[in-house]
């Protein structure tokens, strides 16, 4: 399993509208075969702050995903701090 978790800064007056460029996006992604989830959100603590989280099947599906996805013509954020994590285990939370 893939995870790719993190965030990114922008304006705080320019975060919601550039939230929402990702809808059709984040739509598509959810509907691709190998995609588990996938969420570009407002952070509801800090207004500059844009959360994002992608778990994917595995690598295979990602970057079958990543050739064909096309992202909105946004502006570049201040910061991004996205990485990316290879899960070999996983189990239920309590």
């Amino acid at each position: 399993m893939i995870i790719i978790a993190g965030h990114e800064l922008v304006d705080a007056e320019q975060r919601d509208a550039f939230v929402a460029a990702f809808r059709g996006l984040v739509t598509r992604a959810r509907d691709f075969e190998g995609c588990v989830h996938v969420a570009i959100t407002a952070d509801s603590v800090d207004p500059e702050r844009v959360n994002v989280v992608e778990v994917w099947r595995d690598a295979e599906a990602l970057n079958r995903w990543r050739r064909r996805a096309t992202g909105p013509k946004v502006g570049k954020p201040r910061h991004v701090e996205v990485k990316r994590y290879d899960a070999i285990d996983g189990g239920p939370l309590f």
